[in-house]
């Protein structure tokens, strides 16, 4: 299985300057390795393979990329590569997609060493403290909270200066199978082991047997950012004050990205540990963004993170994680299936159908369980989702506010 560690870093100036001069040139590589790719014929665009050999040529006639660790710059061939391939993706799934633009200094800020061209001693210095060595940059301090797992390969390493002016160094591990706990058998779902999740306004999400989690408060943090940004307006633009001054509105975001973050990790923890099987719509996010009236909450959600978590977190511990159909969740009846039309403002669901009455949110967490087991190929139990999920009545549903799940987290967190 594959999965990353992530450390603070803490290089001397020297070793500082000479990582930014590097990520520079790798980013220089990169306006070429495209200048290349678009300036070929269209009937011959080169490949991955054939501009990794063209490497030697290139550092013969700019002996600035010969500064460059070989298998460093081939990983950045290799990201030139990966993001065309992800717009050509987008393409085919019918996104309306430009073309790849060419890599300002304020935007490349990081570089991959892969498989070879680091090293990493943890065994000098104090507990909590490792060091890592790049090729042709040098060694650096990581803040070592997190020991590597002893049977851990690490696959490649990647240093990035953040638009805080922090340092990261992340490693992208592989571990054997062994060690990752095994999903529960298909035939062993049920109502009672499985839970429907519905991504929602009032609430962050409602689950089909009637709990809610309430939305993180950012309040604070978002009037911190906007006085920042109102500071920041007032700089002249290139002077060292104005630089200090977006240093604090980078850091103002990133304090907001990380209390999303932190709080989706301990939720989706909650959930995988406590499910054998969760069942979340597979929303279109960025078509909600464009959206008017609630992009805000949307992105402050961050719903497609919230997912891949959920997912990567379902690996981790065995729990089956299904995105199923989104599309009428809200309107279909859990219990008769009679599409119902209702405006967002009204939160109740009342079915003129069969009579069923219940929340909004917990009807629609009902329908997603529903067609979570559907996507499984299992047959929904013959009892109703009324007598199945607890979640008939509004007065009944368990709220859990956002602090307790910052409080409480989970034990392995």
């Amino acid at each position: 299985m594959e999965h990353s560690h992530r450390y603070r870093a803490y290089p001397s100036d020297e070793v500082a300057a000479a990582a930014e001069h590097h990520i520079d040139v790798h980013r220089q590589l990169y306006n070429h390795v495209k200048w290349d790719y678009t300036n070929s014929p269209d009937d011959d665009k080169p490949k991955e393979y054939t501009q990794n050999n063209k490497l030697p040529e290139w550092k013969r006639q700019w002996p600035v990329f010969a500064e460059l660790y070989s298998k460093a710059a081939q990983a950045t061939v290799a990201r030139f590569h990966r993001n065309l391939s992800n717009l050509r993706k987008k393409k085919e799934n019918g996104y309306k997609v430009g073309w790849l633009k060419r890599q300002a200094p304020s935007d490349y800020r990081s570089v991959t060493y892969n498989q070879s061209g680091f090293d990493l001693d943890n065994k000098r210095g104090r507990d909590g403290v490792a060091y890592v060595r790049f090729s042709k940059i040098g060694w650096m301090k990581i803040r070592y909270h997190r020991p590597l797992c002893k049977n851990a390969t690490i696959k490649e390493v990647t240093l990035k200066k953040e638009v805080t002016g922090e340092w990261f160094v992340s490693f992208s591990l592989e571990t054997d199978d062994e060690h990752v706990r095994t999903k529960p058998e298909l035939d062993s779902l049920d109502a009672s082991n499985s839970v429907g999740i519905d991504l929602g306004i009032l609430n962050y999400i409602h689950t089909s047997d009637g709990k809610t989690v309430d939305w993180l408060v950012l309040e604070d943090e978002y009037e911190r950012l906007q006085r920042e940004q109102r500071n920041l307006s007032r700089k002249e633009h290139g002077s060292n004050n104005y630089e200090k001054q977006r240093q604090k509105v980078a850091q103002a975001k990133r304090k907001i990205r990380r209390n999303v973050l932190d709080y989706q990790h301990k939720l989706t923890t909650w959930l995988v540990k406590e499910y054998d099987a969760v069942f979340v719509e597979d929303l279109n996010v960025s078509g909600m963004l464009q959206g008017d009236g609630n992009a805000r909450n949307t992105q402050d959600a961050a719903w497609r993170q919230f997912i891949t978590l959920l997912e990567y977190k379902g690996d981790l511990y065995g729990t089956h994680v299904v995105q199923v159909p989104s599309r009428g969740t809200t309107k279909e009846c859990a219990c008769c299936g009679v599409e119902t039309a209702k405006p967002i403002w009204v939160r109740e669901h009342s079915c003129p159908s069969c009579g069923f009455e219940t929340d909004r949110d917990a009807n629609a967490a009902m329908n997603v369980l529903k067609r979570g087991f559907s996507e499984l190929g299992l047959g929904w139990p013959e009892s109703t989702p009324v007598e199945t999920v607890t979640a008939t009545d509004t007065a009944d549903i368990q709220r859990v506010s956002a602090s307790h799940v910052i409080e409480t987290g989970s034990p392995e967190a």
